[in-house]
C-alpha cells in the first residue's frame, strides 16, 4: 500500500512538473522571439560593420538555441504527461532523454551567460562605437540615420568624452531630442539593458535546470516502476474471461 502511495505521488509530481515546463518551454520562446524581433536587438544587429559580425554571430547562434530547447521542452513535458497517464515505458525514458538533453543544454548555457555577459555587452558597445566614430570621421547619411535610430531606442545620445567636450554629433543630433527623453551618454544606456537582459536569461536558465533534474528524478522512478510492474494502477492488458 505503501508503495502504491509513492507512485500515485509521483505522477501528480510528474503532471504538475510537466504543467511547468510546458509554461518554461512557452517562455523560453517567447524570450527567443522578443530577441530575434526586438527592436534594442534588431538594431545592433543590423549595423552592417565588419567588427561587429561577433555581436551578428552571437545574435543568431542564441536565438536558434532558444527556439531549439523551447520546442524540445514542450515536446518533452506533453510526452511525460501521455507517458504518466497511459503508463508508457519507451514514453517515459524518451521523456528522461529529452529532460537530460536540455539539461546539459542549460548548464552549458547558464554558464556561458554568467561567465561571458562582459563579452556580449563589450560586443554591444564596439558596435556603437565604430558607428559613432564613422559618423563622426565620414558625413554619412546612412550612417546618421543607423546612429539615430540607435539613439531613439535606447533613449540616449551621444557618448561622455573624457575631456569634457561634446563632439559635433553631440551638438548636432542630441539638442534635436526633447530633454526629457534623453537619459543618458548611450554606452551606460547600452551597458545597463544588455546586464539586465543576461540577468534575466541566466535566471530562466538555472531555473530550467532545477526542473530538468525534477524531470529526470521523477522520469526514471517511474520507468522503473513501470518496468517491473510495481504498484501501478494499470498492469498489462485485462482480457475478459470466457463464461
Amino acid at each position: 500500500m505503501s508503495q502504491r502511495y509513492w507512485v500515485r505521488a509521483m505522477k501528480c509530481q510528474l503532471l504538475v512538473a510537466s504543467l511547468f515546463v510546458t509554461l518554461l518551454g512557452i517562455s523560453l520562446s517567447i524570450l527567443t522571439v522578443v530577441m530575434y524581433y526586438g527592436k534594442h536587438f534588431t538594431i545592433m544587429k543590423d549595423v552592417s560593420l565588419e567588427k561587429s559580425s561577433y555581436y551578428r554571430t552571437f545574435h543568431s547562434a542564441v536565438c536558434s538555441i532558444g527556439l531549439c530547447l523551447s520546442i524540445i521542452l514542450v515536446f518533452a513535458a506533453l510526452l511525460s504527461i501521455v507517458a504518466t497517464v497511459r503508463e508508457l515505458e519507451s514514453a517515459m525514458a524518451v521523456g528522461f532523454f529529452c529532460f537530460a538533453v536540455v539539461f546539459c543544454a542549460s548548464v552549458q548555457a547558464t554558464y556561458w551567460t554568467i561567465t561571458n555577459s562582459i563579452v556580449v555587452e563589450n560586443a554591444v558597445m564596439d558596435a556603437y562605437d565604430f558607428v559613432y566614430e564613422d559618423v563622426r570621421r565620414n558625413v554619412s547619411n546612412t550612417r546618421r540615420q543607423e546612429l539615430q535610430g540607435i539613439h531613439e531606442t535606447f533613449h540616449c545620445c551621444g557618448k561622455k568624452s573624457p575631456f569634457g567636450e561634446a563632439s559635433n554629433i553631440e551638438k548636432e543630433m542630441c539638442h534635436s531630442e526633447a530633454e526629457e527623453s534623453i537619459k543618458e551618454h548611450c554606452l551606460p544606456e547600452i551597458q545597463y539593458f544588455m546586464k539586465k537582459h543576461m540577468s534575466f536569461v541566466s535566471i530562466l536558465m538555472i531555473i530550467t535546470v532545477f526542473f530538468m533534474v525534477y524531470g529526470m528524478i521523477l522520469t526514471s522512478f517511474l520507468w522503473i516502476s513501470i518496468h517491473f510492474k510495481n504498484s501501478l494502477d494499470r498492469k498489462g492488458k485485462y482480457i475478459l474471461a470466457r463464461q
